[in-house]
């Protein structure tokens, strides 16, 4: 805080793109409310920028700056907000301003899924306090109530779509018929996807937050890496089709799970019933279940992208930090106690729906089912669809080991009586009855 002026706190703004212009935006436009909530009028100190000539419509050319290390460590700025993302710069101008002894706010889920632990040691180390309640699923109060709300309570499994780009392809793949290609065009012709798309449609966007969710749900270490990964480039228009004619609808989860063994933590495409709330998420939206041992399912939905929203949530953290800083408190660390083992994707229990281009003729179903038989794969459901000389052969299995299902998939692809297997994907949740 500014020594002879108790009631006036002065924020550091790293970045000034799609978020942090709306964080600028905020902070100006509701600075007279956000003074009554903290008790501290906030002032912005700078804003780090790559370029001082982009045009930055709204924002205050004098506070530019490019040395964005000098403003981080600014004796006269109390908080610091990172919106660069990735990891660096970050990580330095993070680590440089917590040892400075300033408060921090970020939205950047790289960099907390790949060096989360040295970020926190470093808050802890310099008695920082270090808010990013921004960096998983946008507007949506997600982390607090993990890290707070819950902080009496043992959370049992975190399921979700938190990447709004592949749930609004995936959404219009299944109204409107079209491929991922197609989807992703409107997509990106909309905003709502990168030029280079790649973080979301291979699943990394999500795999970062998976990996923050976990932790924190789980009080364990839980990095990027330990995540297991797929994309949405391989889901076709007939993994729709089929997913349709089973009331299911295909998303892409990310999924959070403790068992005895520890703790599985994934983000892949799965098909879910009709039935199920997630299933009625569209659009860009990002929505998150969780489940606890006392307090149940909570399920809390909204914007999980783009500046405004994202920008709300920043602004929720700097109230927060700000309060802490004038009471003179911190907020919680975050909790490791447990130290659960991240278990392989292999040892995950997981069921598959499986399409298969069989001849079609009497006794093909027999060495099919003899292949699932000999993994210890039980069989749910099979469908048949007759296609001249051949057919399609759709199986939906029971829980087995992720290691059991994918070895079974080697066996099937080399029996003489299936000529391909079409598509292979993961099944979640249990249809309604009703």
């Amino acid at each position: 805080m500014n020594e002879g002026d108790g009631k006036t706190l002065r924020v550091a703004l790293l970045g000034c793109g799609v978020v942090g212009s709306q964080v600028a935006r905020l902070l100006r436009e509701q600075a007279d409310d956000l003074a009554v909530r903290t008790g501290a009028r906030i002032e912005v100190a700078g804003i780090a920028v790559r370029r001082l000539s982009h045009p930055r419509p709204g924002v205050d050319q004098a506070l530019l700056t490019t040395d964005a290390m000098g403003l981080a460590i600014r004796p006269d700025v109390d908080i610091v907000i990172e919106v660069i993302g990735g990891i660096e710069p970050a990580r330095s101008l993070l680590l440089a301003a917590m040892k400075a002894g300033k408060s921090v706010v970020t939205a950047n889920k790289a960099l907390l899924a790949e060096h989360g632990e040295q970020i926190h040691a470093a808050s802890r180390t310099y008695g920082a306090d270090l808010y990013y309640e921004a960096s998983v699923a946008g507007a949506i109060p997600l982390l607090r109530p993990l890290r707070e709300s819950l902080a009496g309570d043992t959370v049992h499994r975190v399921l979700g779509i938190v990447n709004g780009t592949t749930n609004f392809i995936l959404d219009r793949m299944d109204t409107s018929g079209a491929d991922f290609g197609e989807s992703l065009e409107e997509a990106q012709a909309l905003g709502y996807a990168e030029p280079d798309p790649t973080a979301d449609v291979e699943g990394f966007d999500a795999a970062a937050k998976a990996a923050i969710l976990a932790g924190l749900a789980f009080h364990t270490r839980v990095t990027a890496a330990d995540v297991h990964r797929e994309g949405i480039t391989e889901v076709t228009a007939a993994d729709i089709a089929s997913a349709k004619t089973l009331r299911r609808i295909v998303k892409l989860l990310a999924i959070c799970e403790r068992s005895d063994a520890g703790v599985s933590v994934r983000v892949h495409p799965a098909m879910i019933p009709r039935s199920h709330p997630l299933a009625a998420v569209g659009g860009a939206y990002n929505a998150v279940f969780v489940e606890a041992q006392s307090a149940g399912q909570l399920m809390l939905y909204g914007a999980g992208a783009g500046g405004t929203p994202t920008a709300s949530a920043v602004l929720g953290d700097v109230v927060a930090v700000a309060r802490n800083r004038l009471a003179g408190t911190r907020g919680p660390e975050l909790s490791t106690y447990a130290e659960l083992p991240v278990l392989p994707m292999g040892d995950t229990l997981t069921r598959y729906h499986v399409s298969l281009d069989v001849d079609d003729r009497p006794g093909v179903l027999a060495p099919v089912a003899e292949a699932f038989a000999r993994h210890d794969v039980s069989i749910q459901a099979v469908r048949q669809t007759s296609r001249g000389d051949e057919a399609l052969l759709v199986i939906v299995t029971h829980e087995a080991r992720d290691a059991d299902l994918a070895a079974t998939i080697l066996e099937l692809q080399a029996l003489p009586v299936v000529r391909a297997v079409a598509s292979v994907m993961r099944v979640e949740g249990e249809e309604d009855p009703s």
